[in-house]
Parts: C-alpha cells; sequence; structure tokens
C-alpha cells in the first residue's frame, strides 16, 4: 500500500494528479510557497516539480488544505446529511466534527446512528461527536435521554469520534455521578471531550476543565477567550446563523493561534447559499483583523489535531489530498475542491450525487401532542407585574424585565403592549405539558409563528398574541409532522415548511429547503420580525435552559443563573 507512494513521491511513477504551479499555504511554518502539488490516488506525495496523468494549472491562485468544521451540528440546516454535503463542500470544507445533538434529544442512539449511516456515501468525512446532555437539564421532556449507562456502552464504538458538547457544567462542579460516569467513560476510551461553558472563568472554569474537557465554542469576551487558552482549552472562533463572536479574533496571537478553531455550529440552509460556509468565516476571520495564512491554520490543521484527525488539514506528504483552490486569501471564493485526490465540486457546484438518500422509518412521524383548545393558552398573572424574557438583535443571551401589565377575563391583555405570549408545547410523550411567558423585543404581531426546533429538548415554541392562532400554529406543526409555521390573522392564512426528519429536518433537496425557509422567514419580517434576527432560528435558543438569563421549557419558565423555575407574577 505505501509502495505507490514512495514510488511517486521518488517520481519513479507517475502521478495521478498534479496541481500545477500553485501558491499553497503551508500551515507549519506560517508561508506561503510555490510550486507542482502531487498527487497519488487519496494522498499528497510531496510538492516541487512534478507530472501526472492529469494536471490543473493553478497559476495565479491559491491552495488552502481542506476547511474542517471543528463543531456543527448538521440538523441546523434543516438538510440530511447527503444534502448538507453537497451545500458546504463546493465551499472548501470537506470534514466536520458533527454533535446530532439534537437528532439524540429527539431520537436517542437512533438519530446519531442514523447520521452515521447517512453519512457514508458522500465525500465529506463527517466525525460524529456522541452527544453528552440529552436531555441538557432535567428540567424539560426530551424525546430521548442518553444516561452515564447509554454513554459508556457507546463511547467505545469506532464511528464515533468523542463526546459532544458538555454543557451542562454545574453539573461536572457539583460532580454529580452520572455525569462524572460520562466523563470518565470518555477517557477510558481514549477520546476526546468538547466543551460549553459560556463565561466559566477562574476556579470554577478550573474545576470544569478538570473533567478532561478540551475545548469551547461560547466564548463572549477576548478575556474570557485567553484565560481558556491559557488553561490549554481549544476556542473556536463561531459564524454561525445566530451566535458569532468572530470580533474575538482580537485574542489572538502570533503564540495562542494554534489553539484556535473555527466552526459554525448551527447555520442554517438559507444563510448558507447566501453567504457560505467555512470560506465566509475565513473572509470574516480577516476582515477582522487575523492575518490569513494564520486563518487558515485555525480553519484546518487546529481542528485536525484537536480531534486526532491524523493527516488532514495540510498541504504535505502522505496527507490525504483535501484540497480548495481559491480566487485569493482575501475572499476565499473556492474554484474546485478535491476530496481524497478526486474533484467533488467546481466553482461552487457540487459534482456528487445525493438523490439516493437514507430515509429509515424511524426518523420519520415525531412529533406528537395532546388535543388542545385555545383557551388553553391563556397566561393568567394574578398580579399586576410580571416577569418578562427579553431579546437582544443578536446572539442567545436572554434578560428580565419587571413589568406592569394587564388581564381581562383571566388572560393577559397584549393590545398596545410589544410583548407577546411564548409557548412551548411537549411534543414527544403527549403529556400535555404547556410552558407559558411573556416576551419582549421580538416584533411579531398579528397571529402566531413557530418552530418545532427548540433547544435541546426540540418541543414546538410558539410566538403570538392571539389563542386562536396559537392553537393553529400548534395543530398544523402537528399534522406536517414538525417545521415552521405562520397563522396569519388578518389573512386567515397557515403557512408552513415541513420538517420531516425527527421534527428538525426536510428530506427535500437542499435548493428546496433553502427556497421554502426564506419565503417564510419574509413572511415573518413582514409581519414585524425584528430584521436583525434570524427570523424562526432566534426562536429555537428561547428553550436553551443552559445559557442565561431565563428560558421556557415545557415545564415552566427558567431562571439559568438560579438554576431553578421561577414564577411570572413579579412584585
Amino acid at each position: 500500500m505505501l509502495e505507490k507512494y514512495i514510488k511517486a513521491a521518488l517520481k519513479e511513477t507517475e502521478c495521478d494528479l498534479v496541481l500545477k504551479n500553485a501558491s499553497f499555504v503551508d500551515v507549519f511554518d506560517g508561508n506561503i510557497k510555490t510550486g507542482d502539488i502531487g498527487i497519488k490516488d487519496d494522498k499528497i506525495v510531496g510538492y516541487g516539480v512534478y507530472s501526472g496523468k492529469k494536471e490543473i494549472d493553478c497559476k495565479g491562485k491559491y491552495v488552502l488544505p481542506g476547511l474542517v468544521d471543528g463543531h456543527v451540528h448538521i440538523e441546523s440546516s434543516q438538510a440530511t446529511p447527503e444534502e448538507f454535503a453537497a451545500m458546504i463542500v463546493p465551499h472548501g470544507t470537506t470534514t466536520i466534527i458533527a454533535d446530532p445533538h439534537e437528532l439524540a434529544n429527539v431520537l436517542g442512539m437512533n438519530g446519531v446512528n442514523y447520521v452515521v449511516e447517512a453519512s457514508k456515501n458522500v465525500p465529506l468525512d463527517i466525525k460524529v461527536q456522541l452527544p453528552s446532555c440529552v436531555p441538557a437539564t432535567p428540567y424539560e421532556t426530551s424525546g430521548a435521554i442518553l444516561g452515564g449507562k447509554e454513554i459508556a456502552e457507546n463511547i467505545v464504538n469506532q464511528n464515533i469520534n468523542g463526546l459532544g458538547e458538555f454543557m451542562a457544567y454545574p453539573s461536572v462542579l457539583m460532580c454529580d455521578p452520572d455525569t462524572l460516569k460520562k466523563l470518565e467513560a470518555t477517557h477510558a476510551a481514549g477520546k476526546i471531550i468538547d466543551g460549553h461553558a459560556p463565561l466559566l472563568t477562574g476556579d470554577e472554569l478550573n474545576g470544569y476543565l478538570c473533567g478532561g474537557i478540551s475545548t469551547d465554542h461560547e466564548c463572549i469576551t477576548v478575556e474570557e477567550m485567553r484565560e481558556k487558552i491559557s488553561k490549554g482549552v481549544y476556542c473556536h472562533l463561531r459564524i454561525g446563523s445566530y451566535t458569532r463572536n468572530m470580533d474575538l479574533v482580537k485574542a489572538i496571537t502570533p503564540y495562542n493561534y494554534r489553539r484556535v478553531i473555527l466552526c459554525t455550529d448551527d447555520r442554517h440552509a438559507a444563510d448558507i447559499k447566501k453567504a457560505g460556509h467555512l470560506d465566509n468565516a475565513l473572509k470574516r476571520a480577516v476582515e477582522a483583523g487575523l492575518d490569513p495564512v494564520l486563518a487558515v491554520a485555525c480553519g484546518t490543521i487546529n481542528a485536525c489535531e484537536c480531534y486526532g484527525l491524523k493527516y488532514r488539514g495540510a498541504i504535505a506528504p502522505f496527507y490525504y489530498a483535501d484540497l480548495v483552490v481559491v480566487e485569493d486569501l482575501k475572499d476565499f471564493k473556492p474554484l474546485l475542491v478535491l476530496k481524497d485526490g478526486e474533484v467533488v465540486a467546481e466553482n461552487g457546484k457540487a459534482l456528487f450525487d445525493t438523490s439516493k438518500r437514507y430515509l429509515p422509518e424511524f426518523v420519520k412521524n415525531t412529533v406528537h401532542v395532546k388535543e388542545f383548545k385555545a383557551d388553553d393558552f391563556k397566561i393568567e398573572i394574578k398580579s399586576k407585574k410580571a416577569r418578562v424574557m427579553t431579546t437582544e438583535s443578536s446572539g442567545v443571551m436572554t434578560g428580565e424585565a419587571i413589568i406592569e401589565v394587564a388581564s381581562k377575563d383571566g388572560d393577559v391583555t397584549l393590545e398596545g403592549t410589544d410583548l407577546l405570549k411564548m409557548i412551548v408545547v411537549e411534543r414527544h410523550k403527549m403529556t400535555g405539558n404547556i410552558g407559558k411567558a411573556l416576551i419582549k423585543g421580538y416584533g411579531f404581531k398579528g397571529g402566531a409563528m413557530g418552530i418545532s426546533v427548540a433547544h435541546d429538548s426540540h418541543n414546538i415554541i410558539i410566538l403570538g398574541d392571539d389563542n386562536e392562532c396559537i392553537l393553529k400554529a400548534v395543530n398544523e406543526l402537528a399534522k406536517i409532522g414538525g417545521g415552521m409555521v405562520i397563522v396569519d390573522k388578518e389573512k386567515g392564512t397557515v403557512d408552513s415548511v415541513k420538517f420531516d426528519i425527527a421534527g428538525l429536518m426536510s428530506s427535500e433537496a437542499s435548493e428546496i429547503v433553502q427556497e421554502q425557509s426564506k419565503k417564510l422567514a419574509d413572511k415573518a419580517y413582514d409581519m414585524g420580525v425584528d430584521k436583525n434576527k434570524e427570523a424562526f432560528f432566534s426562536l429555537t435558543f428561547l428553550s436553551l435552559a443552559v445559557i442565561p438569563h431565563l428560558r421556557l421549557v415545557d415545564k415552566g419558565l427558567f431562571d439559568v443563573i438560579k438554576f431553578d423555575f421561577v414564577p411570572l407574577e413579579a412584585e
């Protein structure tokens, strides 16, 4: 097996493919070099002067190692793994570290195995992290539970690269026995553990890292990122659809850049179509002041070394021929993408077929709700003041405001205010649970809008100012098996996009998903949603009970700082 590479490197046999006259980024010594890149079968055999059976002239262009997304939830694209590959590979991404956390919260290990199987026939390396927090907290109803026993049984699987983001950091600090079992089983298997610890510093950060956690993609401040890097953490620069921290390039120095990784985390189909994937992350990092060569290292070799991906992430002998030819080191527009020595995308188009998609029966029909009445969505507030969730135009942090409210007939009055009802309906076990709250600043009026994607247990989440419309929205999502919906009270219309895979993703082609999602988002903006927000996917984080401050789950309003439920009524 090795002989073919050695002989091609020595020019005793001809290369299969040569990228001629290339200017390429050497991520090991931080320089741009020139020469021919020789490829035999799936590997680079050397650079210098080479000839091959096929030659591609790269004069005036730049060659990068294939880009590596250090942390991503495929589900957030709303597309199948096959269609996700067709979307991102043309943007130069050839490897991803995928955490099927959302699928696991709905389907358990079936959801994880679905990603593994669906990934086998696409030219994209999908390294699967076993979701660690299913559910994220014990305070909500999820579709499945992966406890210490299940983690220990499955982390040894050869298809599992490591343990996914450990967001329940209070459980680590409290030395919860089941939490320790998950961490210790992963260490015993010799695999990496991803972190998730926004604003955790000092002694608490020390304690968290003593769980053997290696990464964090939730840094918010420069000081936080530098402290984490100084304590050995690999920190991700994130450019998702609604969570971005590219301004943290200010934290990067020529000494610490090898501990920085690029990731998208959550990036939906329409945004990938509009702005790209990791090519866009490179562009944004350079615009923010990061040296282009350092940016490329952050988008390639750093992730490979962090996650133990041998012979990937660089242009060097015996490294896999995952390569991207780009116009320049400013916009990073991919012209050609190679995976394992084969051209798999050109000029923004995938050259592989994704029409045959793995779609087992167990991923379908996952939305199960009790029969409700419009009055079930009344919010009775017995005091004159209410505790209200506030949102920012970007990011996923929420706040708390105490606001005077009026009530009529046992229901809060919304007319003349910028308040909306926020409703979370349990959709896995037909418990009938309804979480109720008020939210300020989202901007929507005139009906109801909602989605069956709600991190992390993925119950139905609805915003609205009319109970009948809220009921129609819930019923529509149940009827179509999950997705996104808008009910327009004035027009009497119900518009939706179907997510038939676990209520999270669509089995349709990516172009259809992108078009449908954009059309529904545009309608949401027309009905008043703040245009600085991702219309629907900003909603999906409002149930995430591990990021401050207020969150709503199916069992009630939850204060993440207090780590307990709080009443709607306020003094």
